[in-house]
């Protein structure tokens, strides 16, 4: 298991200062390998574009993630206790118990086959 890191890479750091705009026109132009394993706790992460990138391991303790569109993102291994998760889509590969288990006791999700 990974602990969550933070970053200095640009497109990190605009998450880390809910700049979700900015992240969001700047994302297709650069590097998105530093957001695995990455710390997101307690951030408002609302109306944040995850389409294709990779968020395994990451860490949303907290975050507010309300109406995120997670269907085509690597969430594997990623912990999501006591997130905000109304009207999140969450990738096929997770089952409503991993996603409740991750909410409410902290543990990292994983993927069925």
């Amino acid at each position: 298991m990974t602990t969550p890191t933070i970053y200095q890479d640009p497109l990190y750091q605009l998450l880390r200062s809910e700049k979700i705009s900015a992240f969001n026109s700047k994302k297709s132009s650069l590097d998105s390998s530093k957001l695995t394993s990455g710390d997101y706790r307690g951030l408002d992460l609302r109306k944040m574009e995850c389409d294709g990138l990779d968020f395994s391991d990451a860490y949303f303790r907290g975050a507010d993630l309300r109406g995120v569109d997670f269907r085509n993102t690597n969430l594997e291994g990623a912990s999501f206790c006591e997130a905000k998760i109304s009207g999140c889509y969450f990738p096929k590969q997770l089952s409503v118990a991993e996603i409740t288990m991750s909410v409410e006791r902290g543990t990292r999700v994983r993927y069925s086959d």
